[in-house]
């Protein structure tokens, strides 16, 4: 079937300030020129401000945030580094990430930042892809040398490369633009209800999750940025840290998977008064439940919550869900944000179920190298996610990926809807859903349900719990119960596959 365009319908956002191009695309009539442009004006604004902060670590000003940056631009041209480059960052999250990253745009050069938690021969393959005229390694200090002209970059130039985490195959170079990650900044501020009137390192962020993804960088620390805010850094995760550290930073703006809020407020040395400076917390990432949602509200009195939901592809937010909806519409990765537009191919006219087309200035040009993919991908200025979801009153409602369908006997069944359920049981930690061959159904529902070591959750339990959330034929027909974690790549998805060839199910419940 052709495209399905969607309505926006309810809109929570501000639009003001928007232009549609000729080629259909809706932009912000303000933005910087180029991601060196906005950081050279708040270094000017503001010199004396802190920009950043590595918890146990070293702190800068915008000054001096700018002097580094340079000098390691001018160790990139002196190491032979030209414009138009490319630079790999396998460094963990901390100051030396960001130098290295904004020195490249400095130097003219494109950053590629590299998962950190990939295996040698995983970083080798993207180093070969990409193939970089320098590498940032942990062992080896940053290049510093005399910087003798700054980088001019244009708005369509690219800005950076982000990996996808290859889920679905070989991970893709993501071409990232100067301008999808200044409009993606500008689209945060105004989908998180960010305070622009805040003086000068008056935003403070918690980085929380690694650099090398995209919430990290280009909706916590780009943001940080583009506020003239601070970006405080915490290298590795640690629960307990994370409470001390918002009291001691006096951290507003905090943003991680619903899980670590979980373990954050029932950890034994969580007190409101040690989130009272909280005014913003985003989650995203993972199925949670209105309860939960509840008990982050509760724990963060003084903060709106937010879902926020995108990917590497978007350069970060597609949609964002707001406070007022957080709870009745926990099920919902909310409204398109600012400048995206949204459609639904192939759209099933009973389900109201099709793939998820997004568009706008923050969808990247293609993937780096990979002609074919990037015309697989995306098409007429459409990205093609490949997340099956409906759209109702301007809620998106996300079915599942499109490989991730369990059809059972002619049924569709769609994974993320059963996960969802199951996080709303107690005791239940993370759950996966997938389809167990079957010589008559062709697939029956599967699910492994991962509890809490010291929780009494049974097989009967959950097929109880779920006969009043789900249809009956979404019931899982097997279920395993466990305590050992789902298995997971290097950037925290998810990989089904790994249980579809491991899991033996034994005898099915019914």
């Amino acid at each position: 079937m052709p495209i399905q365009v969607t309505e926006r319908g309810v809109n929570p956002f501000d639009m003001s300030g928007i232009v549609t191009g000729k080629d259909g695309i809706r932009r912000y009539e303000s933005l910087p020129r180029s991601l060196v442009e906005m950081l050279s004006t708040r270094v000017a604004q503001h010199p004396a401000a802190e920009a950043l902060a590595e918890v146990d670590g070293r702190r800068l000003t915008y000054q001096q945030l700018w002097d580094e940056a340079s000098a390691v631009a001018g160790g990139l041209a002196a190491g032979g580094v030209s414009p138009g480059d490319r630079v790999a960052i396998f460094l963990p999250s901390g100051i030396d990430w960001v130098l290295g990253f904004l020195g490249t745009l400095l130097a003219g050069a494109t950053a590629v930042p590299i998962n950190t938690r990939l295996s040698e021969p995983e970083v080798q393959s993207i180093l070969d892809d990409c193939k970089p005229g320098m590498v940032f390694r942990p062992t080896e200090p940053l290049p510093v040398g005399e910087l003798t002209e700054v980088a001019s970059p244009d708005h369509t130039d690219v800005a950076a490369i982000f990996y996808t985490s290859g889920t679905t195959g070989e991970p893709k170079g993501a071409l990232q633009t100067h301008e999808g990650l200044l409009s993606n900044a500008e689209t945060a501020v105004r989908a998180f209800d960010l305070d622009r009137n805040l003086p000068p390192a008056g935003l403070r962020t918690l980085i929380s999750v690694p650099l090398f993804h995209v919430t990290g960088c280009h909706s916590q620390l780009l943001v940080a940025l583009y506020l003239s805010g601070t970006a405080v850094i915490l290298p590795a995760l640690d629960v307990p840290r994370i409470i001390t550290v918002v009291a001691e930073e006096r951290i507003n703006l905090m943003i991680t998977v619903p899980a670590i809020y979980k373990l954050t407020i029932t950890h034994d040395s969580y007190t409101p008064a040690a989130v009272e400076s909280v005014r913003w917390v985003g989650y995203g990432g993972a199925p949670t439940s209105p309860e939960l949602v509840r008990e982050i509200q509760e724990a963060f009195p003084s903060a709106r919550v937010f879902n926020g939901f995108g990917s590497t592809e978007s350069s970060s937010l597609t949609s964002a869900l707001p406070d007022e909806f957080a709870v009745d519409h926990v099920d919902s990765v909310g409204f398109a944000v600012p400048v995206i537009d949204l459609a639904l191919d192939a759209l099933d006219d009973r389900t109201g179920v099709g793939e998820l087309l997004v568009r706008g200035p923050n969808v990247v040009p293609g993937y780096w190298n990979k002609p074919e993919k990037t015309a697989e991908t995306i098409q007429d200025g459409w990205l093609h996610t490949g997340d099956l979801a409906r759209i109702e009153d301007g809620l998106i409602y996300l079915a599942d990926r499109i490989k991730d369908v369990v059809n059972r006997g002619g049924e569709k069944v769609f994974c993320i809807e059963v996960e969802n359920a199951l996080a709303g049981l107690g005791g239940v930690v993370e759950s996966a859903v997938i389809g167990v061959p079957d010589s008559v159904m062709g697939e029956k529902v599967g699910a492994v349900v991962v509890t809490a070591e010291t929780s009494p959750i049974t097989a009967d339990d959950i097929k109880a719990f779920l006969r009043d959330k789900v249809a009956d034929y979404k019931v899982p027909e097997y279920v395993l119960v466990r305590s050992e974690p789902l298995p997971r790549n290097a950037g925290g998805k998810l990989r089904k596959p790994d249980l579809r060839a491991t899991v033996e199910w034994g005898v099915p419940l019914r």
